[in-house]
């Protein structure tokens, strides 16, 4: 096992084990799939331009693809490419937007987090329901935005989450 790939694998675990106990939609983790492939593209895309000694993509927008939910992309692509691997200063700046995503992920398991995923999930499959006719993008749509368990928990106290039921 890499260690470099230790934070992806806990996420990895993390996400699926959340979707099963009812936190959060698989819409999610497709969020993270799909920032990590445009992330992994355009740090490829980067690389290619320096061996080329062509128009580069700036750190700041590496950064913010990493920030956007891309970060698990740049590890692989800082690893299979080894690219942004060395400057200290950057990588000081990526830890920062890791640590940034995993406090967002763990505050979707708040109370407070759960209560906005839940509005906004539920506001945007509203949407979808009154905008779209074609039935099968309604249900692919209803599905990726619902937790398949959304009243596992309920919220006892500021420090304890207690199984219904």
């Amino acid at each position: 096992m890499k260690f470099h790939y230790l934070p992806i694998y806990a996420l990895s675990i993390t996400l699926c084990v959340s979707f099963y106990l009812g936190y959060l939609p698989p819409i999610v983790s497709i969020i993270f799939i799909i920032a990590s492939l445009l992330t992994y593209l355009i740090y490829a895309k980067d690389k290619r331009a320096a061996q080329k000694n062509e128009w580069r993509v700036s750190e700041s927008t590496l950064h913010i693809y990493s920030l956007c939910f891309g970060w698990p992309g740049a590890i692989v692509a800082q690893q299979k490419l080894r690219h942004k691997s060395k400057k200290q200063s950057f990588r000081l700046t990526f830890l920062f937007t890791v640590l940034i995503n995993i406090a967002f992920v763990v505050g979707m398991h708040t109370n407070e987090g759960s209560t906005l995923l839940k509005k906004y999930t539920s506001e945007l499959k509203v949407y979808v329901t009154k905008s779209v006719d074609n039935q099968h993008v309604r249900k692919a749509v209803s599905f990726l935005l619902s937790a398949h368990n959304e009243n596992y928990f309920y919220y006892e106290s500021p420090t304890r989450y207690i199984r219904e039921g």
